[in-house]
This record gives structure tokens, sequence and C-alpha cells, in this order.
């Protein structure tokens, strides 16, 4: 399964849904509208009763919010998304490169302890075929000793051939689990980037309003802790990443010693 192509499904679909943003407009513009009216008459009628001059501006905030509202995908979700794209992919540069490293090094311990095993007599018959047979046609003769040394050894072979597929199966599935957990975190914040994204232009709409001015910054902050979900994952992952190759690293460095020798 090629999660990369997933993920590239969600960026693609979120692309796809934001026509869906133009026609929110046209609800949030006569929302906007309303409350404009209502929002300069009413501070134009206290001017005017206190015999006060009329500031004029305050009275640019509703039509600074309509001008945000009309051109919603490239003034608003345009500069957010431009602003933190380039956390994005930093965040995942860092994830590739720690996990490249992380296999270099996995390649690099295995080589080594097989190294290590064919330098010993008593197990370098694990883990090469030509070692095996060696030692099987080096055992002349049917004698029950010999028969029960040859027996031990496919049974031991077998076991460690079992423990290595185990091995290779689980670590297998760890990382499906680990990438299907970072696809779950992908999915889930691309719904509500598009639901936010929708739903932005209203909330811009009923800012306008008075008591309700409080809407947009809650908007902008909820797209933004939305938005760094996947750059949060991707550091956590890099981190697992730097642990596991801190702990291969102290493995390689213990079997470049000549005389150390692998259970």
């Amino acid at each position: 399964m090629d999660f990369n192509n997933l993920h590239q499904v969600l960026r693609t679909l979120y692309q796809e849904m934001m026509p869906l943003v133009g026609n929110m407009t046209g609800v949030a513009k006569g929302i906007a509208g309303l409350g404009a009216l209502f929002y300069v008459a009413h501070r134009v009628w206290h001017s005017l009763s206190h015999a006060e001059e009329i500031d004029v501006y305050p009275l640019l905030r509703p039509f600074a919010i309509g001008l945000c509202i009309m051109f919603f995908p490239t003034m608003v979700l345009g500069t957010i998304n431009s602003v933190l794209s380039p956390v994005v992919r930093g965040t995942n540069q860092l994830m590739t490169k720690q996990t490249l490293d992380m296999n270099q090094l996995r390649e690099q311990r295995d080589r080594l302890e097989r190294e290590a095993m064919l330098r010993n007599p008593e197990t370098a018959y694990l883990v090469s075929n030509e070692e095996f047979d060696t030692k099987i046609e080096d055992m002349q003769g049917l004698n029950p000793k010999h028969l029960v040394t040859i027996t031990s050894m496919y049974v031991e072979r077998g076991m460690y051939n079992l423990k290595k597929s185990m091995q290779d199966a689980f670590k297998s599935f760890l990382e499906i689990l680990f990438q299907a957990a970072a696809l779950i975190i992908d999915t889930i914040r691309t719904f509500y980037l598009i639901v936010l994204s929708i739903l932005g232009p209203i909330a811009f709409a009923i800012a306008v309003y008075d008591g309700f001015q409080s809407t947009i910054t809650g908007w902008i902050s909820r797209y933004i802790s939305v938005y760094l979900w996947l750059p949060v994952s991707d550091l956590f992952s890099t981190m697992l990443a730097k642990i596991q190759t801190l702990m291969i690293g102290k493995e390689i460095t213990a079997l470049e010693n000549p005389a150390y020798v692998p259970d």
C-alpha cells in the first residue's frame, strides 16, 4: 500500500472542495451586508444623538470584512495556506530524511549481525546455507550421535528462520499501523479543514455584528491548529525514528567489535 498516494488524494480532495467556498460567499455577503447596515447606522445615529463627530475609521471595519469575504479563497485561505505550507513541507522532509537514515542503519546492522554470526562456528550454519551443508557433509556415517546432531541442527535452523520471519512480520505490521495512524490523522485533518473553509465566510459575516467580533479570531485559531496536526504527526514520527536510530547505532557499535558474538 502506497500511503504517499493516499495523502496526495486527500490534498487533491481539499483542492476539489474549494469551489464550494465560492458558493458560500454569496450567502455570507448577504449576512455581512445586512450586518454592515445596522453597524454603520447604529454608530452614526449614536454620534448624531450625542452631537459628536462621526468617527469614520471604525466604520471601515464591515467593509474590510466584506472585502475578505468577497475574495475569501485567495485573500484568507490562500494567505494562511501559503504561510503554513512551508511548515508542513519542512516537517515532512525531516521525517523522510530520518526514516531513510534509520533504514540505512538497519541494513548495516543486519549485515554486521550476519557477519558476526558467520565468525562463530556454532552459529554460522544458521545464516549460511553453505556452512550448513558443509557441517552436514562433515558428519560421515549414520550413527545415532550424528543423527541426533543433524536433527538438532534442522530444528535450530528452523526455529531461527521462524524467529526472523516473526520479527519481520511484526516489524511490517507496526510500520503499516504507524502509517495508517498518520493517514487517519491526515484524513480527519482534511475533513475539518474543508468544513472550516466552507463555513469560513459565514464566520467572517457574523463577525460584523456587535458581540460576535471574536468569531474571526476563533475561526483563524481553529484553522491554524487543525492545519498543524499533520506537522505535529510528522515531528512525532521523526522523534520515534531518531530513537530507533540511536538504538540501532548502539547495536552497530557492538557488532563492529570482532570479539563480539551475538546471542
